[in-house]
């Protein structure tokens, strides 16, 4: 078993040096621009969160007994319109940012959203390449809208699911959907031409980990890409206990006991999934160990909440409003100088100081209470 894994030790090391700087006049066009972090990292990656409403109540991320039917959510009036976010979207690609992921809450619930999708997907990067435009959803509303995203230019789209059986489905989504909505979305997705669809699934101890291996058995020779996801200490409502996280190794070994697998590249620089191949030739995995392997030292993601805050950290617990500079008719050279000064004071790395505060002789206070993830996405 032991040559299988490829556990990665989180130290203080970074990504190699970057330009910390906006591109100068003398730049070739050929070269993307990008401005750096106090970490050095690079602006490359913004998820916008489309609306904080959602029709599960998924128990670690919007659960019920706090997101109830006596919940405020945003009113419309505060919510960036669809022009708003494509004019704070010029800013970001600006700087660098070549991709954009849609989120919620649960994005398909915006009316019109395929308006917004083929506003974004005209847009290019300063060297002249399209933009990718992803979407995370829960799939509930997929099969009716999967065409329609297609056709304006969503470019992949990765759904959530946490189990096959309706039981295990029903409660971890606090919900009365049956699991076959979510995966007649999965199937229209794959129908009209979304290669390849990327389903993840959110591993708790004792609710569903034992879904593990019947999810790879269902998706195996299917085309669509698995990924299992430790579970997060995101926002302040859903109870989280390290108790309840099963480890990336953990899943791992589930896996390998049943199928061989090998691990294989990532696609990119900073990919946060590792990703793993059944050596039959059945398809890929990919696991996300965000708790017991911190890859804080490579995020380049910013995100840009349902009423126009910039976040650094899916852990942050305050964001700068752009919303408001944006209204009162800022340019774009002022929004964009705006959130390249926020972006490289940006010194996040909170998962990696939790870890260390699982270690040993090693003590790290405790943070203010955290940003919900349905309020600027997962």
């Amino acid at each position: 078993m032991t040559d299988i894994f490829r556990i990665i030790p989180i130290t203080a090391t970074t990504t190699p040096a970057v330009l910390d700087v906006l591109r100068s006049p003398d730049v070739p066009r050929s070269e993307e621009p990008f401005i750096a972090d106090t970490l050095r990292r690079p602006l490359r990656d913004l998820r916008i969160s489309v609306t904080d409403r959602c029709n599960l109540r998924c128990t670690y991320c919007m659960p019920r007994e706090v997101f109830d039917k006596n919940h405020v959510f945003l009113p419309r009036a505060e919510l960036l319109s669809f022009e708003e976010i494509e004019r704070l979207a010029r800013s970001f690609i600006g700087l660098g940012v070549q991709k954009i992921r849609l989120t919620g809450g649960e994005p398909l619930l915006r009316r019109n959203i395929e308006q917004l999708i083929a506003m974004l997907a005209r847009l290019h990067t300063p060297a002249g390449k399209p933009l990718e435009i992803t979407l995370t959803t829960n799939a509930v509303l997929l099969s009716q809208q999967a065409q329609s995203l297609k056709d304006a230019g969503l470019s992949r789209l990765s759904v959530s699911l946490d189990g096959l059986s309706d039981e295990i489905f029903r409660r971890m989504s606090d919900s009365e959907v049956p699991v076959k909505t979510v995966l007649d979305g999965i199937a229209a997705a794959q129908r009209v031409g979304f290669t390849p669809v990327k389903v993840n699934m959110v591993v708790k101890r004792g609710a569903n980990d034992h879904e593990v291996i019947p999810m790879a058995e269902h998706f195996r020779n299917s085309g669509i890409v698995l990924r299992f996801i430790e579970y997060m200490d995101v926002g302040s409502t859903n109870g989280w206990r390290m108790d309840d996280v099963v480890t990336a190794r953990e899943i791992l070994e589930q896996l390998a006991s049943h199928y061989p697998i090998r691990q294989i590249a990532p696609n990119y620089i900073g990919e946060v999934a590792e990703r793993w191949r059944y050596i039959d030739g059945s398809g890929e995995i990919g696991v996300i160990a965000s708790i017991t392997q911190a890859f804080c030292h490579e995020c380049t993601r910013a995100r840009l909440s349902t009423d126009g805050k910039l976040y650094t950290c899916l852990f942050a617990t305050n964001g700068l409003d752009l919303r408001a500079p944006l209204r009162e008719g800022a340019t774009i050279q002022t929004l964009t100088t705006l959130i390249a000064d926020h972006w490289q004071q940006r010194n996040d790395r909170y998962s990696q100081l939790r870890q260390a505060a699982t270690e040993p002789m090693i003590t790290v206070t405790s943070s203010p209470k955290k940003i919900e993830m349905s309020y600027i996405g997962g």
